[in-house]
């Protein structure tokens, strides 16, 4: 068992007033989105919640592509709208679109309070972006991603 490591299989993070568990079996992209094995060939693709956090309270979603439309990392999908913003939601896979999650119809606020578990945002029939990264190398991200803001924040301070 890797160091920080629970028994559920997820990683213990924790930077300035930000913490999560991390599922350790995840890949994680660098716009924060998380994609798992949800079957042969099927992952699912949500929120991490560092991303939640920073987008706010979700009131409602939309997907633009169709079950079956052929997908590529990077293109947009669809949208979450919270509170704070719109914000579009990108493909972190190739291959087939394979729906939306549909319970997120009727509790949109799964996003925020599961983000790694019912709260998906959608799934795709194929394979992960390349440029997917396992959960020690998502840490190092979130670890720069953290500093610039708390950076960002003094600066804004000091003048």
């Amino acid at each position: 068992m890797m160091p920080g490591m629970s028994p559920g299989g997820t990683v213990f993070y924790k930077r300035s007033n930000f913490v999560a568990h991390l599922p350790a079996s995840y890949l994680y992209s660098p716009s924060h989105l998380w994609i798992a094995a949800a079957g042969e060939g099927l992952w699912r693709v949500g929120y991490t919640k560092f991303a939640t956090r920073m987008l706010g309270e979700m009131v409602d979603h939309q997907f633009e592509k169709q079950v079956g439309d052929a997908v590529k990392p990077g293109e947009i999908l669809g949208s979450v709208e919270g509170f704070k913003a719109i914000s579009d939601v990108y493909c972190i896979a190739e291959g087939k679109f394979a729906g939306g999650n549909p319970v997120l119809r009727e509790k949109i606020e799964l996003i925020g309070e599961d983000p790694f578990g019912e709260g998906w945002l959608y799934a795709v029939e194929g394979a992960p972006d390349a440029r997917c990264m396992e959960v020690e190398s998502y840490r190092q991200l979130l670890d720069t991603t953290i500093d610039r803001i708390l950076e960002k924040q003094k600066t804004e301070e000091g003048t």
